[in-house]
């Protein structure tokens, strides 16, 4: 599995996503949960926020989570979709059935 720079996330349970911050602001990741799968649906960040491979670290910090956790990842984002056809090392993650 790939090291990505590691960065303070918070699982805010309460609003469903992860959370961490930039200088710009707020950089979360929305999901929801169903049995032992996350579902991936939505990443906010800041206007002025364009930093891709940030974006791309906080991914790989999710996936170490879902890692820890014993979860298997849904990417309904196409984005998320794009990084797991681009860092095949996360695709066990994946659902059985799920092809991208």
């Amino acid at each position: 599995m790939e090291q990505a720079f590691t960065m303070e996330i918070k699982d805010n349970t309460f609003a469903r996503q992860f959370e961490t911050t930039v200088d710009e602001g707020l950089v979360s990741l929305e999901y929801s949960f169903q049995e032992k799968k996350i579902f991936l649906t939505k990443i906010n960040v800041p206007d002025t926020f364009a930093d891709e491979e940030f974006i791309n670290d906080l991914l790989k910090n999710i996936m170490a989570i879902a890692y820890e956790r014993k979860l298997k990842v849904v990417p309904i984002l196409p984005k998320i979709a794009l990084f797991f056809r681009k860092n095949t090392t996360y695709r066990d993650l994946l659902p059985p059935g799920i092809k991208i």
